[in-house]
């Protein structure tokens, strides 16, 4: 039996996107502004320690662990905000510690598009992500949606959950583009 030539260049494809890690750089976030979710890998070094160079899964809480360091409240905040922990807590046993945190893989950001779309589902969103490329992801809209009356569900750090409504015809014709807001992790859209 031979194999047809795109039958290469599809197994080829699944082996580059089974194996493709996004940095927050990478996915389009600038320096010092992406927030570390749940479920993202960090990289955590400290210069000059061998032992003290690990991979952490930001764990469901928030948290992740690091030896001396013990547990840290992550979510929330910059890679910046996490070395800077790390090294205060570091200094009672390391003389001036220098701590390096990188995001490994961010797969704490993600977006909920349920409803008369496509394809529902969960999202990943490794760059800044408005309404509309959601919609977008999810396959767009079925032909029996009320493409005029999405909301966009967000839960705050208290637990309150905030409604926004969108109006996919007006953002379509270039109207009342202030609906268009940037996704956050956890946003679900939902088309009626």
């Amino acid at each position: 039996m031979q194999l047809k030539p795109w039958f290469f260049g599809l197994v080829f494809s699944l082996l580059l996107v089974g194996t493709t890690q996004v940095t927050a750089e990478e996915a389009g976030y600038e320096p010092g502004t992406y927030k570390v979710e749940p479920g993202d890998v960090l990289t955590v070094s400290v210069w000059k320690e061998e032992g003290l160079l690990q991979e952490v899964l930001v764990r469901p809480d928030g948290g992740i662990s690091f030896p001396l360091a013990g547990n840290i409240q992550a979510q929330g905040k910059t890679l910046e905000q996490i070395e800077s922990i790390i090294s205060q807590r570091l200094a009672d046993y390391i003389a001036d510690p220098v701590v390096t945190v990188s995001a490994k893989q961010l797969f704490g950001n993600k977006v909920y598009v349920i409803g008369k779309v496509n394809k529902p589902g969960e999202y990943p969103i490794n760059r800044p992500t408005d309404v509309m490329q959601g919609l977008a992801m999810a396959g767009g809209m079925t032909p029996f949606s009320a493409v005029n009356s999405i909301v966009i569900l967000r839960r705050h750090a208290d637990g309150q959950q905030e409604a926004f409504p969108f109006r996919y015809g007006d953002v379509e014709d270039g109207d009342d583009l202030h609906q268009n807001i940037v996704l956050q992790p956890g946003d679900v859209i939902v088309v009626p």
